[in-house]
């Protein structure tokens, strides 16, 4: 959907919020309300030295000229309408709350308490907040799974269509796409069976907001036929951190509803900085956005075509689609296995990170994933294959010099990166997330845990995809599956104890 900036007149080229910021940074007044450092003026000397004066100017609340995010009818209501010709959408809201205020929201729009929505287990736990404060309950459906990798991938057709015969009132379908690994399900297919049900079919784009922009890159999932996208700007985009757009089509979805639930969950205040950046990055990709990628995408192909020659190294490869669960990958992810080194995505992290001046999106027990986007170089990239390849020098000696350690170092992924993954079950829902999380609890041993109905959430972040829910049976696999996690250098949220020597349960 990217235009030619050299139309006549392109809309597109017009930032009607960004402008109106610019110019009430410019306009000289005596400053009366929130924030309280007034321009920077009282901002604090050590993080202005850090960020620059000029962005605190910039740091404006809902002034008359710059409207007003819930109730917009001036340039905020411009600027979403721009985003939503950009995007494919009929309606577009801006969120200053990220991706979770908006699946937050299409929950609430769609669900009222005891509704079922149709769901993966690999959610984000933005969807179990969703579950939470809507009360809705869910209907979990199991990925398509890769035992070899350990990768859950996206929901089948034949998995939902399974669940909506058994569960006909369900209220809506919610997926992921794609995935945090750049996997993408059968969108149209599963859009279509939402719609046979009259239902619609909500999706978390968080990691997808690129896709309208370039023809080599996977379906968008608004043209897919999907009634609802929720996409992270920030994350592939040039928005800044937390800023990101909820998108609707089609008449399935009451936009007053997703307008209302917008209110319930974001700030008052919102940053118009965030704002602001949400239209210039529509503004970047309607007028660059083809060029933009299609950079991208050089320097992606580069990185994995030459990491996939270093031994002991392999990579998510778009060729491996075909499956139901894996129609397509997003080329722009890359996804490299490490454990043909003898090592765990936790230790090759550190050491890149540490050592080597590489920093990944996500280690998880065998991979690392890299987010490439039109901000890396090509000097990025070669940082990175360099990197890997010393790398993967370090433990082809260690294999010389140290077969020892390196044997003991395989029985340690033996017990750990090639265990049964929590993916690869449905654990049993007793409650709903929103019982066990006002129910009364108890804290356990966690030894003492197993069989008893979680009433926290347990979540390795990123990538941010519950092993426990509220409402959940605790497993012994699932345990094992977060005390080797920690074992390794990965850290845990969303429970009281990040040790995970103890947890809570339901009494």
């Amino acid at each position: 959907m990217s235009l030619d900036s050299n139309d006549a007149f392109n809309p597109q080229t017009e930032t009607p919020l960004l402008a109106t910021l610019q110019s009430c940074v410019h306009k000289p007044h005596a400053p009366f309300y929130a924030p309280g450092h007034k321009h920077g003026r009282g901002s604090a000397k050590r993080l202005v030295e850090l960020l620059g004066a000029q962005v605190f100017q910039a740091d404006l609340p809902e002034l008359p000229e710059l409207d007003n995010l819930f109730a917009p009818q001036g340039v905020i209501q411009q600027a979403q309408a721009l985003a939503a010709e950009a995007f494919g959408a009929d309606r577009t809201w801006f969120l200053a709350n990220g991706s979770t205020s908006g699946v937050i929201a299409a929950i609430l729009a769609t669900c009222n308490p005891g509704d079922k929505l149709i769901l993966p287990r690999n959610i984000h736990q933005s969807a179990l907040s969703g579950l939470i404060l809507s009360g809705a309950v869910p209907i979990f459906v199991q990925p398509e799974y890769d035992p070899h990798l350990d990768l859950a991938h996206s929901l089948t057709p034949t998995a939902v269509a399974t669940a909506l015969a058994q569960h006909p009132d369900a209220k809506a379908v919610l997926m992921v796409y794609p995935t945090y690994y750049g996997v993408c399900g059968d969108v149209a297919t599963i859009a279509h069976l939402a719609h046979q049900h009259n239902i619609p079919l909500l999706v978390d784009e968080a990691h997808g907001a690129h896709f309208a922009f370039h023809p080599a890159l996977p379906i968008a999932a608004l043209v897919a036929g999907a009634d609802l996208a929720v996409q992270s700007t920030h994350k592939v985009l040039s928005a800044m951190t937390q800023a990101a757009m909820l998108h609707t089509r089609g008449d399935r979805i009451d936009g007053d509803r997703i307008s209302k639930a917008l209110q319930l969950v974001q700030s008052t205040s919102p940053s118009y900085l965030l704002l602001a950046s949400l239209d210039a990055a529509r503004y970047q990709m309607a007028t660059q956005g083809k060029l933009l990628l299609e950079q991208t995408l050089q320097l992606a192909d580069e990185a994995r075509s030459r990491l996939k020659q270093i031994s002991g190294l392999s990579t998510l490869q778009p060729e491996q689609a075909g499956s139901a669960g894996f129609v397509a990958l997003d080329r722009t992810r890359l996804t490299v296995t490490v454990s043909g080194l003898g090592i765990d995505g936790f230790t090759a992290d550190a050491i890149l990170n540490e050592q080597l001046g590489v920093t990944a999106e996500l280690p998880s027990l065998q991979h690392l994933t890299f987010m490439i986007s039109l901000g890396n170089t090509r000097q990025d990239i070669e940082q990175l294959v360099q990197s890997f390849e010393t790398l993967a020098t370090m433990y082809r000696d260690r294999e010389v010099g140290e077969a020892g350690e390196v044997e003991k170092a395989g029985e340690v992924l033996q017990s750990t990166l090639f265990s049964p993954s929590h993916l690869s079950y449905l654990p049993r829902s007793p409650l709903s997330p929103r019982a066990a999380f006002f129910a009364a609890s108890e804290t356990l041993p966690i030894a003492q845990t197993v069989n008893r109905i979680s009433a926290e959430l347990v979540c390795p972040y990123p990538p941010g995809i519950p092993v426990l829910m509220p409402g959940e049976v605790v497993t012994a696999a699932a345990i094992a599956h977060l005390q080797a996690i920690l074992a390794l250098g990965g850290t845990i949220s969303g429970c009281t104890d990040l040790t995970l020597k103890t947890l809570k349960v339901v009494k």
